[in-house]
């Protein structure tokens, strides 16, 4: 009977202990970052320019440099072969091995790449995340630029207190597998199951800290990660605390909605480096540093009030939600309009509302507030600073905002942090 053999790749010094979404990690252009390369070795498929590697198929041994790794999966071990489903998502069952080292606990998340699995890895003694990539041309193809993007990452962040740890990664049944450290929820999920309540804000503070931290160190080396969202943001730990919810004064002590959650601890760590690019190539499809300073200004709205700051998927009606928030576009900016957006200008200004799509749409933007008042009523002390910080990070011309090295000396972040 043949034997069925999933090679691993441990990262070299990595080891260390209803709302709508414009756009998902992997849905990326099919560019490969610079130093990118594959090459097929057997069923696995190595990228990794600064490890050579080779498969000794009668030694059953994978070789990195010289040294031996034995990872040889006897079939009794691997669950039985079931018909990926009609999208490319790999077909498991709870308790199902992953390979002979990895067993299947439940399921953590799923999205446009992929799924996101709780497993028990009996080599190390503990729970990692692995993310199980579709088994389509698009979605393989950008999970080896996050694993590259990773290695790259991970080579710098001393500690590994900015971005996931990747533990290895493998090619199973033409799924690109993706071993990660596991820590808890979103900021997203973890907003969704306090029935979207907002943080308190000396959270927010340490959270912007940190993710602040994180993206001056991708810029340092001239990464951009370009698809920041508070689903992309992870809490280390699971744990929280209940407290009472002062909002909702209405409610009795005795209803479990008078009490909201809050972490226990404010530590964090970005995921999700399918979209990231490097400077130079990024220019040439539009993005730049100032994107992931704008994304962080999005963020700390939401985290301070619960709700995404620009809800739509409309491009007219998002700008229009900008200019309610915002204020008007800049005249310089609406000349420099290229062919694609000139059909949301009419007369050097927003086509709004004349443009709207519907009503439902116009009475949408109507219902929002300026920025300043949007904060102030959420934000009980430090509002004027945050307001500030955040006019600064939402400018319209991206050559206005703060940089994130400048934005961590801003007054908001005096304060004492706690994690």
């Amino acid at each position: 009977m043949e034997t069925e053999r999933a090679v691993e790749f441990p990262i070299v010094n990595m080891d260390k202990r209803p709302r709508k979404r414009q756009r998902l990690g992997w849905d990326v252009p099919q560019v490969l970052p610079v130093g990118f390369y594959g090459q097929e070795l057997g069923n696995t498929f190595n990228v990794m320019p600064s490890v050579a590697l080779s498969l000794d198929i009668a030694n059953n041994t994978l070789f990195s440099h010289g040294v031996s790794h034995p990872h040889v999966i006897p079939r009794s071990d691997s669950p039985p072969w079931r018909k990926d489903d009609k999208d490319g998502h790999y077909t498991f069952a709870i308790g199902d091995n992953l390979t002979h080292r990895y067993k299947i606990h439940s399921k953590m998340g799923e999205g446009t790449f992929g799924q996101v699995l709780e497993c028990w890895d009996r080599e190390n003694k503990e729970m990692v995340a692995i993310k199980i990539v579709r088994g389509v041309k698009k979605y393989r193809e950008a999970a080896m630029i996050e694993i590259e993007m990773l290695e790259q990452l991970g080579k710098h962040d001393i500690g590994g207190n900015r971005c996931v740890q990747i533990r290895n990664w493998f090619d199973y049944r033409n799924h690109i597998c993706i071993v990660f450290e596991k820590l808890g929820p979103s900021l997203y999920d973890f907003l969704r199951k306090n029935s979207y309540r907002s943080f308190p804000i000396d959270v927010v503070r340490d959270i912007g800290r940190q993710l602040l931290e994180c993206i001056a160190f991708m810029h340092d080396m001239r990464l951009i990660h370009t698809d920041l969202k508070p689903e992309n943001i992870l809490l280390v730990s699971p744990d929280y605390v209940k407290v009472p919810d002062y909002k909702g004064s209405s409610r009795s002590p005795k209803d479990s909605s008078y009490f909201k959650r809050v972490p226990k601890s404010s530590a964090i760590k970005v995921i999700d480096f399918g979209s990231t690019t490097y400077d130079k190539q990024g220019q040439s499809h539009g993005w730049s540093y100032p994107c992931d300073i704008w994304s962080v200004g999005c963020i700390l709205v939401e985290l301070c009030t619960g709700e995404a700051l620009f809800q739509t998927h409309e491009n007219l009606e998002h700008l229009a939600m900008m200019e309610r928030v915002l204020g008007s576009l800049p005249p310089h900016i609406l000349k420099r309009v290229d062919r694609h957006a000139e059909k949301y200008i009419r007369r050097g200004k927003l086509d709004w509302p004349e443009g709207a799509a519907s009503r439902d749409s116009i009475k949408s933007v109507s219902k929002l507030n300026r920025l300043p008042n949007l904060i102030m009523q959420h934000v009980d002390h430090s509002a004027g600073d945050l307001i500030h910080l955040l006019q600064d990070l939402l400018k319209y011309d991206p050559s206005d905002r703060l940089t994130a090295r400048q934005a961590l000396r801003h007054k908001f972040f005096e304060c004492p942090f706690r994690r």
